[in-house]
Protein backbone atom coordinates (compact mmCIF):
# COMPACT_ATOMS: atom_id res chain seq x y z
CA UNK A 1 0.00 0.00 0.00
CA UNK A 2 0.72 3.25 -0.67
CA UNK A 3 1.30 6.23 1.16
CA UNK A 4 0.13 9.85 0.62
CA UNK A 5 -0.68 13.16 2.38
CA UNK A 6 -3.94 13.05 0.95
CA UNK A 7 -7.58 13.68 3.01
CA UNK A 8 -10.34 11.27 2.34
CA UNK A 9 -12.57 13.04 0.02
CA UNK A 10 -16.10 13.43 1.35
CA UNK A 11 -17.57 12.30 -2.02
CA UNK A 12 -16.16 10.96 -5.38
CA UNK A 13 -18.79 11.47 -8.13
CA UNK A 14 -20.08 14.68 -9.39
CA UNK A 15 -23.14 15.75 -10.65
CA UNK A 16 -22.90 16.25 -14.61
CA UNK A 17 -24.62 19.76 -14.23
CA UNK A 18 -20.73 20.91 -13.27
CA UNK A 19 -19.63 20.93 -17.05
CA UNK A 20 -21.39 22.49 -19.97
CA UNK A 21 -21.54 19.54 -22.02
CA UNK A 22 -22.76 17.07 -19.92
CA UNK A 23 -25.39 19.33 -18.79
CA UNK A 24 -27.04 18.70 -21.98
CA UNK A 25 -27.55 15.03 -21.16
CA UNK A 26 -31.07 14.15 -21.75
CA UNK A 27 -30.35 11.54 -18.12
CA UNK A 28 -29.24 12.70 -14.76
CA UNK A 29 -25.30 11.96 -15.18
CA UNK A 30 -22.86 11.62 -12.47
CA UNK A 31 -19.19 11.63 -13.13
CA UNK A 32 -15.59 10.83 -11.52
CA UNK A 33 -13.01 12.79 -12.09
CA UNK A 34 -9.56 12.47 -11.59
CA UNK A 35 -6.15 13.87 -12.26
CA UNK A 36 -5.05 12.37 -15.87
CA UNK A 37 -1.69 10.44 -16.71
CA UNK A 38 0.90 11.00 -13.71
CA UNK A 39 -0.54 14.25 -12.22
CA UNK A 40 -0.77 12.79 -8.72
CA UNK A 41 1.75 12.53 -5.67
CA UNK A 42 2.72 8.79 -7.14
CA UNK A 43 3.67 9.72 -10.62
CA UNK A 44 1.57 6.89 -11.51
CA UNK A 45 0.01 6.58 -15.23
CA UNK A 46 -3.62 6.38 -14.67
CA UNK A 47 -4.05 6.93 -18.63
CA UNK A 48 -2.05 3.89 -19.99
CA UNK A 49 -2.45 4.56 -23.49
CA UNK A 50 -2.41 8.48 -23.50
CA UNK A 51 -0.60 9.44 -26.65
CA UNK A 52 1.33 12.35 -26.49
CA UNK A 53 -1.07 14.56 -28.60
CA UNK A 54 -3.72 13.64 -25.45
CA UNK A 55 -1.88 14.39 -22.82
CA UNK A 56 -0.42 17.53 -24.51
CA UNK A 57 -4.53 18.12 -24.74
CA UNK A 58 -5.79 17.10 -22.11
CA UNK A 59 -9.03 18.93 -20.46
CA UNK A 60 -8.15 18.44 -17.25
CA UNK A 61 -7.96 22.15 -16.72
CA UNK A 62 -10.54 23.14 -18.86
CA UNK A 63 -13.79 24.82 -17.68
CA UNK A 64 -14.16 24.26 -13.39
CA UNK A 65 -11.02 22.22 -13.89
CA UNK A 66 -8.44 25.31 -13.66
CA UNK A 67 -9.23 26.10 -10.64
CA UNK A 68 -6.70 25.23 -8.17
CA UNK A 69 -9.06 23.70 -5.35
CA UNK A 70 -10.81 21.43 -8.21
CA UNK A 71 -7.43 20.28 -9.11
CA UNK A 72 -6.31 19.67 -5.55
CA UNK A 73 -10.20 18.03 -4.93
CA UNK A 74 -9.10 15.40 -7.88
CA UNK A 75 -5.40 14.86 -6.77
CA UNK A 76 -6.77 14.10 -3.67
CA UNK A 77 -8.99 11.54 -5.32
CA UNK A 78 -6.49 10.06 -7.27
CA UNK A 79 -3.75 9.75 -4.19
CA UNK A 80 -6.89 8.00 -2.05
CA UNK A 81 -7.12 5.59 -5.02
CA UNK A 82 -3.47 4.73 -5.48
CA UNK A 83 -2.97 4.52 -1.52
CA UNK A 84 -6.16 2.83 -0.66
CA UNK A 85 -7.83 0.83 -3.71
CA UNK A 86 -10.26 -1.14 -1.30
CA UNK A 87 -11.50 1.85 0.22
CA UNK A 88 -11.93 3.96 -2.89
CA UNK A 89 -14.01 1.54 -4.13
CA UNK A 90 -15.82 1.02 -1.37
CA UNK A 91 -17.15 4.39 -0.94
CA UNK A 92 -17.30 4.28 -4.84
CA UNK A 93 -19.81 1.25 -4.72
CA UNK A 94 -21.71 2.87 -1.64
CA UNK A 95 -22.40 6.11 -4.02
CA UNK A 96 -23.29 4.15 -7.01
CA UNK A 97 -25.91 2.22 -4.90
CA UNK A 98 -27.39 5.38 -3.73
CA UNK A 99 -27.94 6.82 -6.61
CA UNK A 100 -29.27 3.35 -8.37
CA UNK A 101 -31.75 3.04 -5.37
CA UNK A 102 -32.73 6.40 -6.22
CA UNK A 103 -33.24 6.03 -9.83
CA UNK A 104 -35.45 2.69 -9.10
CA UNK A 105 -37.40 4.53 -6.83
CA UNK A 106 -38.33 7.88 -9.12
CA UNK A 107 -38.14 5.14 -12.27
CA UNK A 108 -35.33 6.37 -14.44
CA UNK A 109 -32.25 6.02 -16.02
CA UNK A 110 -28.76 7.34 -14.82
CA UNK A 111 -25.89 7.83 -16.54
CA UNK A 112 -22.43 7.34 -15.39
CA UNK A 113 -18.94 8.18 -16.37
CA UNK A 114 -16.61 6.62 -13.86
CA UNK A 115 -13.53 7.95 -16.34
CA UNK A 116 -14.24 11.58 -16.40
CA UNK A 117 -10.24 12.52 -16.96
CA UNK A 118 -8.76 8.87 -16.56
CA UNK A 119 -8.77 5.55 -18.47
CA UNK A 120 -9.32 2.84 -15.58
CA UNK A 121 -10.70 -0.44 -15.78
CA UNK A 122 -13.46 0.22 -12.42
CA UNK A 123 -15.59 -2.70 -13.36
CA UNK A 124 -13.10 -5.06 -13.65
CA UNK A 125 -11.08 -3.66 -9.87
CA UNK A 126 -14.54 -3.94 -8.00
CA UNK A 127 -14.78 -7.47 -9.45
CA UNK A 128 -12.00 -8.71 -8.45
CA UNK A 129 -11.29 -6.52 -5.14
CA UNK A 130 -14.88 -6.13 -3.69
CA UNK A 131 -16.47 -9.39 -5.35
CA UNK A 132 -19.19 -6.89 -7.04
CA UNK A 133 -20.27 -5.75 -10.33
CA UNK A 134 -21.24 -2.31 -10.84
CA UNK A 135 -22.63 -3.24 -14.02
CA UNK A 136 -25.57 -5.52 -11.65
CA UNK A 137 -27.10 -1.91 -10.10
CA UNK A 138 -30.50 -1.83 -11.73
CA UNK A 139 -31.42 1.74 -13.95
CA UNK A 140 -27.73 3.00 -13.98
CA UNK A 141 -26.31 3.17 -17.83
CA UNK A 142 -22.27 3.27 -17.53
CA UNK A 143 -20.44 4.89 -20.86
CA UNK A 144 -16.90 5.93 -21.23
CA UNK A 145 -13.87 7.09 -23.85
CA UNK A 146 -11.19 4.99 -23.82
CA UNK A 147 -8.20 4.95 -26.08
CA UNK A 148 -7.07 0.79 -24.65
CA UNK A 149 -8.82 -1.43 -27.30
CA UNK A 150 -8.84 -4.31 -25.23
CA UNK A 151 -11.00 -2.70 -22.92
CA UNK A 152 -13.58 -1.52 -25.82
CA UNK A 153 -13.81 -4.84 -26.56
CA UNK A 154 -14.12 -6.44 -23.46
CA UNK A 155 -17.50 -4.50 -22.63
CA UNK A 156 -18.85 -4.66 -26.23
CA UNK A 157 -21.21 -7.06 -25.16
CA UNK A 158 -22.54 -5.36 -22.03
CA UNK A 159 -26.17 -3.61 -22.39
CA UNK A 160 -25.48 -0.70 -19.53
CA UNK A 161 -21.85 0.28 -20.27
CA UNK A 162 -20.96 1.95 -23.66
CA UNK A 163 -17.19 2.98 -24.63
CA UNK A 164 -15.77 4.66 -27.44
CA UNK A 165 -12.29 4.23 -28.57
CA UNK A 166 -10.53 7.20 -29.03
CA UNK A 167 -8.33 7.83 -32.16
CA UNK A 168 -4.75 8.76 -31.29
CA UNK A 169 -2.70 10.96 -33.70
CA UNK A 170 -2.88 8.16 -36.30
CA UNK A 171 -0.93 5.95 -34.39
CA UNK A 172 -4.14 3.34 -33.38
CA UNK A 173 -5.77 3.13 -36.73
CA UNK A 174 -5.63 -0.79 -36.89
CA UNK A 175 -7.65 -0.82 -33.45
CA UNK A 176 -9.44 1.81 -35.07
CA UNK A 177 -10.78 0.27 -38.37
CA UNK A 178 -11.42 -2.92 -36.08
CA UNK A 179 -13.83 -1.14 -33.58
CA UNK A 180 -15.71 0.20 -36.59
CA UNK A 181 -16.35 -3.20 -38.06
CA UNK A 182 -17.52 -4.62 -34.80
CA UNK A 183 -19.96 -1.88 -34.59
CA UNK A 184 -17.79 -0.14 -31.45
CA UNK A 185 -17.99 3.73 -31.58
CA UNK A 186 -14.80 5.82 -31.91
CA UNK A 187 -14.12 9.33 -31.46
CA UNK A 188 -12.09 12.07 -33.33
CA UNK A 189 -11.15 15.52 -32.63
CA UNK A 190 -10.86 18.05 -35.67
CA UNK A 191 -9.21 21.25 -35.77
CA UNK A 192 -11.54 22.75 -38.25
CA UNK A 193 -14.90 21.69 -39.59
CA UNK A 194 -16.43 18.23 -38.79
CA UNK A 195 -16.91 16.20 -41.96
CA UNK A 196 -19.95 13.99 -42.81
CA UNK A 197 -17.87 10.81 -42.77
CA UNK A 198 -14.35 9.59 -41.97
CA UNK A 199 -12.50 6.31 -42.58
CA UNK A 200 -15.65 5.20 -44.58
CA UNK A 201 -17.93 5.12 -41.65
CA UNK A 202 -20.81 8.37 -40.68
CA UNK A 203 -19.22 11.06 -38.49
CA UNK A 204 -21.97 12.48 -36.23
CA UNK A 205 -21.99 15.68 -33.65
CA UNK A 206 -20.68 14.02 -30.32
CA UNK A 207 -20.67 17.55 -28.60
CA UNK A 208 -24.36 17.98 -28.95
CA UNK A 209 -24.40 15.82 -25.88
CA UNK A 210 -22.20 14.15 -23.69
CA UNK A 211 -23.80 10.45 -24.02
CA UNK A 212 -24.51 10.92 -27.72
CA UNK A 213 -22.31 7.79 -27.68
CA UNK A 214 -25.52 5.67 -25.97
CA UNK A 215 -27.65 6.03 -29.38
CA UNK A 216 -25.26 4.51 -31.80
CA UNK A 217 -23.28 1.35 -32.72
CA UNK A 218 -20.09 1.72 -35.20
CA UNK A 219 -19.84 5.65 -35.97
CA UNK A 220 -17.38 8.03 -35.29
CA UNK A 221 -18.36 10.99 -32.86
CA UNK A 222 -16.89 14.12 -34.16
CA UNK A 223 -15.76 16.26 -31.45
CA UNK A 224 -14.48 20.16 -31.74
CA UNK A 225 -10.59 21.02 -30.78
CA UNK A 226 -10.89 22.78 -27.19
CA UNK A 227 -8.45 24.11 -24.79
CA UNK A 228 -5.07 23.16 -25.89
CA UNK A 229 -6.42 21.09 -28.81
CA UNK A 230 -6.67 24.26 -30.30
CA UNK A 231 -3.03 24.61 -31.08
CA UNK A 232 -2.35 21.15 -31.02
CA UNK A 233 0.67 20.54 -33.55
CA UNK A 234 0.94 16.55 -33.08
CA UNK A 235 -1.72 15.07 -35.19
CA UNK A 236 -4.28 14.65 -32.31
CA UNK A 237 -6.79 17.06 -33.83
CA UNK A 238 -7.48 16.08 -37.35
CA UNK A 239 -6.41 18.90 -40.10
CA UNK A 240 -5.97 16.62 -43.14
CA UNK A 241 -8.54 14.12 -43.71
CA UNK A 242 -6.44 12.49 -46.65
CA UNK A 243 -4.54 10.71 -43.91
CA UNK A 244 -7.27 8.49 -43.04
CA UNK A 245 -8.08 6.87 -45.71
CA UNK A 246 -8.07 3.11 -45.95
Amino acid sequence: MLNANFKKPKSLLSQGTTNSKTAKNSLDTFILYLSPFNQNSFGINICPKASPGCVASCLFTAGRGRFSNVITARTNKTDFLLSDKIGFLTMLKNELVKISNKAVKEKKQIAIRLNGTSDLDFIGMAKSQLNFDFLSLPNLVFYDYTKIYGKALKYKEAKNYILTLSLAENSNLNDIKAALNLGINVSAVFKNEIPGNLLGFPVIDGDKTDIEMLQYNGVILGLKAKGKAKKDKTGFAIIDLNKYNF
